[in-house]
């Protein structure tokens, strides 16, 4: 207000507004003075308090120790008048301070220390069991050592192992210096040649890797050994890029070994000629904007004229290279992915599949019903089944997420004859179907497959037709090591060396040789021969 002016008067409404303000105030003083005569009042957090203490405008030293005060709790308001107790009376205080002891009470046991065993399971398992069963991975611990082979009283088997561990590591070359693909291995195999180990390698972004692991490393002449060091000399290596997108398979027909079969999630099939270094596109869909990732691809070794694949949209093809791609037939198998397949080798009208619904079927492609082959048989695990390979014995191998290798002999006893189970298929009329209990596995390994996100999925492949007739597979160990195994479970070797240090995911045996190559997710191999 300015000086000198005169006051200016208030309104009617402001006027009745102030007082109407007075009324309320007034009100209110008189019902907190009497809910504090009855003890029902406790003074509430003031604006900018934090538990009704003002927040010191000073952050403290770190030195300095903080007590957490214990809060105190109001008592829970009860009904009086429904009691039948006088207001602002001696009996309603009483009953006031009775509550809030009471409350109190309750608070401080809820946060008293329980002592003795605690059962929550209810006769269950908080979490599955293959998960308390897996081993966690700790890099480079060893599951299966010399002890373990020094221990075996069986003498064949000791002998067996004794081979298989006494595989050496490539040395031409350490391993982190054989970058066989630019990108993360996703699959891998061995050029059926048993005198020459070729390795092929394919990456995530369509890269195929080609190694001769028979070459040696050059001399140096004296006068460059003075001024460079011989290990700047990297193997050969031939890249070629016949994908656009992941090589998710690969496959080597025995009648035609100057041709790998390439199957890749940029939805088409690639026979590459490796004497002209042409990849000539053998299937795709029709529509080139239509996605159909293929997962994998195999051929029947008594007719190199068809090819079979699996795609993630859960569809199983069947196409005649002689025929045009549009008359492939596609059947859905499953309603998520299949990330894996193989056919039976000596009876190749049966297949087996892994899907993301965790089942491993077999299918009998002899009868078609209803625009499908026959299901003779399913079995579901607890996760996702990554894979489902056949070997030369008629059994199936799979790995899945609950940390499982399992071996199927569909209800035959391999006690007799290690072929049992195609003796048993053999028999199988078309339209044959096994119940549940002949579909579940003879032998489960406990294996981490935990591979997480960077890692390769872990898949078991079979040396298909070994020089000792004995059943053995191969597959990536997340501690950095490759396992073998024999179609019994027993652990026959556990692969590693000096230089080994990343996990060789994607593993896989010679056809024949007792070779084994290893992938890693930076693009690098270990050999071991």
């Amino acid at each position: 207000m300015a000086r000198g002016a005169a006051p200016v008067e208030q309104s009617d409404f402001e006027k009745q507004r102030l007082a109407n303000i007075a009324e309320r105030d007034a009100l209110l003083k008189k019902l907190t003075q009497e809910a504090q005569q009855a003890g029902l009042y406790s003074k509430p957090p003031s604006a900018g308090t934090q538990n009704g203490q003002k927040r010191s405008a000073r952050r403290k030293e770190p030195s300095a120790k903080r007590v957490k005060k214990e809060v105190e709790v109001a008592p829970r308001r009860t009904s009086s008048r429904l009691a039948g107790i006088q207001p602002d009376s001696e009996a309603a205080k009483q009953k006031a301070e009775e509550e809030y002891e009471k409350a109190k009470e309750v608070e401080k046991q809820k946060r008293q220390r329980v002592t003795g065993d605690l059962n929550f399971a209810d006769g269950s398992s908080l979490i599955g069991t293959d998960v308390l069963l897996k081993g966690v991975a700790r890099p480079y611990e060893r599951t299966f050592d010399e002890d373990d082979i020094r221990e075996t009283t069986d003498k064949d088997l000791k002998t067996l192992r004794q081979k298989m561990s006494s595989l050496e590591l490539w040395n031409a070359w350490e391993p982190n210096r054989i970058k066989i693909t630019p990108e993360r291995i996703y699959s891998m195999s061995f050029h059926p040649n048993p005198t020459k180990p070729i390795v092929f390698a394919g990456d995530k972004m369509g890269n195929l890797g080609i190694v001769d692991a028979s070459q040696t490393r050059k001399a140096v002449k004296q006068e460059e050994d003075e001024d460079e060091d011989d290990d700047d000399q990297d193997p050969e290596i031939t890249t070629i890029k016949p994908h656009t997108r992941t090589i998710s398979a690969m496959h080597t027909h025995p009648s035609k070994p100057e041709t790998l079969y390439t199957a890749s999630y940029d939805s088409s099939i690639r026979a590459t000629d490796l004497q002209k270094g042409v990849a000539v596109e053998i299937y795709g869909p029709g529509n080139k904007e239509e996605d159909e990732p293929v997962s994998g691809v195999d051929i029947a070794a008594s007719d190199p004229n068809v090819v079979y694949f699996t795609t993630l949209n859960g569809a199983f093809g069947r196409y005649d290279l002689r025929q045009d791609p549009s008359q492939a037939d596609l059947y859905q198998l499953s309603d998520k992915k299949i990330g894996g397949f193989s056919l039976n080798p000596v009876a190749p009208h049966y297949v087996a599949t892994a899907s993301l619904d965790r089942f491993m079927r077999l299918w009998d492609l002899r009868k078609i019903t209803q625009k499908l082959p026959t299901l003779v048989g399913e079995h579901e695990s607890r996760l996702s089944v990554s894979h489902a390979a056949f070997n030369t014995a008629g059994q199936v191998a799979t790995t899945s997420y609950d940390d499982t290798i399992k071996v199927h002999s569909f209800g035959a006893k391999n006690n007799k004859t290690p072929f049992a189970a195609l003796e048993s298929m053999n028999l199988w009329k078309p339209g044959f179907q096994l119940d549940e209990a002949a579909m579940k596995p003879e032998v489960i390994i406990r294996h981490n497959n935990q591979t997480g996100r960077w890692t390769t999925i872990l898949k078991p492949q079979w040396q298909m037709y070994p020089e000792d007739n004995i059943q053995k597979l191969v597959v990536g160990n997340m501690n950095r090591f490759v396992d073998i195994y024999s179609a019994d479970g027993t652990q026959l070797a556990q692969l590693g060396g000096e230089g080994v240090t990343a996990v060789p995911a994607v593993a896989v045996f010679h056809p024949t040789r007792d070779w084994v190559v290893g992938g890693t997710a930076s693009g690098k191999m270990c050999l071991w021969m």
